[in-house]
């Protein structure tokens, strides 16, 4: 059976976009959304890098974005219940739907899971294995980057704000790398619960497309 506690926190933003709410909303100890007239225009996790933590770029723009989203897709997964605070507006122009942050979460969920179904790697420390079995491996540039930095301590999140890289990217790379056997990992039983699924009701705004193919550019600039 799926966590009771699941969606709240996207529920919450629905309610806070219905309502034009400005102020900010706290999901526990992990991190904030900024609400401005009932949009996001700013998403922060204790478990994410900031702006300042991701490589400078020619469109810091686009790694701002990079970095609201890495945020809010974490927290948007929390367990923990949301808390509102109303105050004056902050976060910046820019301007973001809830349907445009669950879209986007479950896209990226989707690539996780098609990488390397098991998520406890997402968590774990990343340990990488000292004998490879196969002759020949191709690794992508941050997959190196990993295995190189990798202290048999730190988790994904943490070795993404040692690197300067997201944490979205990171997991990715440390998934494929589980997939090809060159980190430890627990029995890869496959996903254990069913997937939550967040249906968008009708009365949301809609997900802005638009923003979100500028997304998947930064993503592929900054990763």
């Amino acid at each position: 059976m799926a966590d009771a506690n699941a969606g709240w926190v996207a529920g919450a933003l629905a309610a806070l976009e219905r309502e034009k709410a400005t102020g900010l909303l706290w999901v526990g100890g992990d991190g904030a959304f900024h609400v401005d007239r009932g949009a996001v225009t700013l998403a922060e996790s204790r478990h994410t890098p900031g702006l300042g933590d991701l490589p400078d770029g020619p469109d810091r723009e686009l790694a701002g974005l990079l970095a609201m989203f890495d945020a809010a897709c974490l927290l948007l997964a929390s367990r923990a219940e949301p808390a509102f605070t109303e105050g004056p507006p902050s976060g910046g122009p820019r301007r973001v739907t809830v349907a445009t942050l669950v879209h986007e979460q479950r896209r990226r969920r989707a690539l996780l899971d098609a990488a390397w179904p098991d998520g406890s790697v997402d968590v774990a420390p990343v340990v990488p294995v000292r004998r490879v079995r196969r002759q020949r491996v191709i690794l992508t540039g941050l997959q190196a980057e990993i295995l190189l930095n990798a202290d048999d301590r730190r988790t994904p999140a943490q070795l993404a704000r040692e690197l300067g890289r997201t944490v979205f990217a990171c997991l990715l790379a440390v998934r494929g790398l589980a997939a090809a056997s060159l980190v430890r990992t627990g029995p890869p039983d496959g996903p254990g619960a069913p997937p939550v699924r967040e249906e968008v009701p009708a009365d949301w705004a809609p997900a802005d497309h638009d923003l979100l193919v500028r997304l998947h550019a930064a993503l592929v600039e900054f990763g």
